[in-house]
């Protein structure tokens, strides 16, 4: 333990002095409203959580675990598509400003027996009788989760029930050796939540979407799975994993354990995710599956082999100066995770590749159909699904000139969240 705080503490610390002088993080964003702008949506999310509540009902629960689940129900209201920018977050000011701004109609917290009667409630509404489950990263307060996944439910505009799984994350930049221990005291929850999706006949199929450090969680929760019941649940039809902060050793470990009858898995990566050579750093040089070149080996052959769908979002720009929340914040990807969920497709399948079908749109131009250089050449991303793999150096730069650089010319440091 004192190894890892020696190796923590320098990291981090940096990163610190530089967040000196930066704007304060939102707080306080909880407390309901009497009504959105006209013109603009609503998304209704459901939550479990092993947080503790909090007595001030702004916040809603705090960063501590606690030993029984609970649950809330919330209702977003989002601005005018015309009035914000597309895989951005418009946090409410004081007072909130609905025309501009997300603001919460509905924060209430419910007993497990209002939140199953409102579960099946809502899931009667959509068409298709999709969930779609929600599990953030490292250093992210309550309210932070909940307003990223009203915001990719809309943006993504993806025909499912949002349903956010929030571990006790304190939101500290500094509590990260807490929050992982937080993590994987919460994975048996986010197993049951997984198994009780699965088990309930009105439900017809679950999508996964984990961010960073939320892939810890998700993956033993589903390792837990597999092993307990012989394969994961048929009914989970996706997961995607974004950025994970997870050690690459043990996400293959993890792969493994959960045998051949897995569904799809999707992984977002990028070389340039400066939060994740920040992880490595942590844990003494070990790369994180999240900062990986899938065109390199040993992955290549490794991801070829467990039949692990890659997109290579290291080219795409983002509002996020450390480029790791490119998966929510790039309006093309967050959209098109969005249509192919909603169309029945994995993120990979299909006639033409996904990154044939993201050079269209980021270029506006027809990609060259059926090469890695064409999709390379056409796009700033890059895809390795099984189809492209069959066909188709820099190192990071130093972590203290990375970080300066980013801070100096962006200023938006203190908006990341792992």
């Amino acid at each position: 333990m004192m190894r890892v705080a020696l190796r923590v503490l320098p990291a981090l610390g940096c990163i610190a002095l530089l967040l000196a002088g930066c704007g304060g993080r939102p707080e306080d964003t909880l407390l309901p409203v009497a009504a959105g702008a006209p013109g603009g949506a609503t998304v209704d999310l459901l939550v479990a959580t092993t947080r503790a509540p909090d007595a001030n009902p702004a916040r809603m629960y705090t960063g501590e675990r606690d030993q029984t689940f609970n649950f809330a129900d919330i209702k977003m209201a989002i601005p005018p598509d015309g009035a914000r920018t597309i895989g951005e977050v418009q946090w409410p000011s004081q007072p909130p400003n609905p025309a501009r701004e997300f603001v919460v109609l509905k924060a209430q917290r419910l007993d497990e027996k209002d939140a199953l009667r409102a579960f099946h409630d809502r899931l009667t509404r959509t068409s298709h009788r999709r969930v779609l489950v929600f599990v953030h990263g490292y250093n992210t307060r309550f309210g932070e989760a909940v307003f990223r996944l009203a915001q990719i439910a809309h943006d993504s505009k993806i025909d499912a029930l949002p349903v956010l799984f929030t571990w006790p994350s304190r939101g500290r930049l500094l509590a990260y050796t807490y929050d992982r221990e937080s993590a994987n005291y919460s994975r048996d929850a986010l197993e049951k939540v997984l198994q009780g999706l699965a088990r309930d006949p009105a439900v017809r199929e679950i999508a996964v979407l984990a961010h960073s450090m939320g892939n810890l969680v998700t993956l033993e929760a589903l390792r837990q799975m597999a092993i307990r019941n012989g394969a994961i649940a048929p009914k989970i039809k996706s997961v995607m994993l974004a950025a994970p902060d997870v050690d690459v050793d043990v996400f293959r470990r993890q792969i493994i354990e959960m045998g051949a009858k897995r569904p799809p898995f999707t992984l977002f990566v990028a070389q340039n995710d400066e939060a994740l050579a920040i992880s490595s750093r942590i844990w003494g040089g070990t790369p994180r599956i999240g900062m990986i070149d899938p065109k390199q080996e040993p992955y290549r052959t490794m991801l070829a082999q467990q039949h692990i769908n890659v997109l290579d979002l290291t080219d795409i720009k983002s509002g996020d100066s450390l480029g790791h929340t490119k998966f929510a914040e790039s309006p093309q990807i967050v959209q098109l995770i969005g249509t192919r969920l909603a169309s029945g497709q994995t993120l990979g399948d299909g006639h033409s590749g996904l990154g044939d079908r993201l050079a269209q749109i980021t270029t506006g131009a027809a990609a060259t159909v059926g090469t890695a250089a064409g999709v390379a050449l056409s796009a700033p991303i890059a895809i390795v699904d099984g189809r492209t793999r069959d066909n188709l150096d820099e190192q990071l730069r130093e972590l203290g000139t990375q970080v300066q650089d980013t801070a100096g010319s962006t200023g938006r440091v203190v908006g990341t969240r792992y």
